[in-house]
């Protein structure tokens, strides 16, 4: 009996002592295949960590297999951080959205370089020598950085960053509809056009409310003031339109005036100036015909000397009667001279 108790305690004991050394020995052994990794996590809480000191970013997605492709050399890479005096870290986009848009991540992998809060892009093959070779040489001085707008830090991509972040917590609660819950695809789509235009609403009726509130009116009496002296503007300057057209129409019509005076005092010159020519055209033809008369006078003698004269020379007396000017050409004369006359008139009218 006694031997039997000893043995069983001596086996508890045993135990007890494997049970301890495995419980202490476990985790050192289990801490021995899996190396730490020197590649920092960065998330949207701890990325301006990169504002200071010299960095390399990757971003990447667990899908992605050219990332899963650069896993192992982004690794090496930050164990020689140290020795390149150099800070390593991923993005998750997946994880990660906001990030992605505030660095305007299109492809995988992206990696980026980082110096004091100034950022380039890497286009590099991103295998351990490259990368190695951009940090030794200083490769990163001849690539341009991303300043103003594009910067990393700025307003922009801060908003750009907040709509990558919307959009990545859509698609995630479009998953777990359609995935987790069972729901089908069109009804999810439903479920956001309808949300979109209710919370389109609910900012509007917001807006409002707050203009609402911010908006001070006018006493009525001032409203009714600042109106009457609206409207007696509006007269004042309807009225000064209107002398300014009375003005324009009044020295129109004074230069209508003067120029239809100017007119009929050159027409008056103009008939005083015909008139002059008549008369003298009248005393020339006058003064022609008494000259035709005298003429006529002096040829023909008086008495009987004229009537022998007649008879014994009759051809020189038909030729001398046949050149006096007869009393039928003057009348002719006369009315050419009152034609004249009357159309001249006509036109000094």
């Amino acid at each position: 009996m006694a031997g039997g108790g000893r043995s069983s305690q001596l086996t508890a004991l045993l135990a007890a002592w494997v049970a301890a050394a495995t419980a202490t020995a476990g985790p050192d052994q289990a801490a021995l295949p899996a190396e730490q990794s020197r590649v920092q996590p960065m998330t949207a809480s701890n990325w301006t960590l990169v504002m200071e000191g010299e960095w390399m970013l990757k971003f990447y997605a667990p899908w992605c297999p050219s990332c899963q492709q650069t896993d192992s050399e982004w690794e090496a890479f930050a164990k020689n951080g140290e020795i390149l005096q150099i800070s390593v870290g991923k993005v998750d986009v997946i994880q990660e959205p906001g990030l992605s848009g505030r660095f305007f991540v299109t492809t995988l992998p992206a990696f980026f370089h980082a110096k004091d809060g100034i950022f380039r892009r890497y286009r590099g093959p991103g295998i351990f020598e490259d990368l190695q070779n951009y940090i030794l040489e200083k490769k990163w001085q001849s690539v341009e950085p991303l300043t103003g707008w594009k910067s990393p830090a700025s307003l922009t991509m801060s908003g750009m960053a907040g709509l990558f972040s919307i959009s990545g917590k859509i698609w995630h609660l479009h998953n777990y509809f359609t995935v987790t819950l069972g729901i089908p695809a069109w009804c999810s789509y439903i479920f956001f056009v309808v949300a979109t235009l209710v919370f389109g609403l609910f900012m509007g009726l917001v807006l409002v409310v707050i203009s609402e509130c911010f908006y001070v009116p006018f006493p009525r009496h001032l409203s009714e003031h600042s109106e009457q002296n609206q409207r007696s503007e509006e007269a004042h300057r309807a009225g000064q339109l209107q002398d300014a057209e009375d003005d324009k129409d009044d020295s129109n019509e004074e230069e209508n005036k003067d120029s239809l005076v100017d007119d009929e005092e050159e027409k008056e010159d103009l008939g005083d100036e015909d008139e002059a020519e008549e008369e003298e055209e009248e005393d020339n033809l006058a003064a022609g015909v008494d000259e035709d008369r005298s003429e006529a006078n002096d040829q023909g003698p008086p008495g009987e000397d004229s009537a022998t004269q007649e008879e014994l020379e009759p051809e020189e007396t038909e030729e001398a009667i046949s050149e006096q000017p007869c009393p039928a050409d003057t009348e002719v004369v006369e009315d050419s001279l009152r034609q004249r006359k009357s159309q001249h008139a006509d036109k000094g009218l």
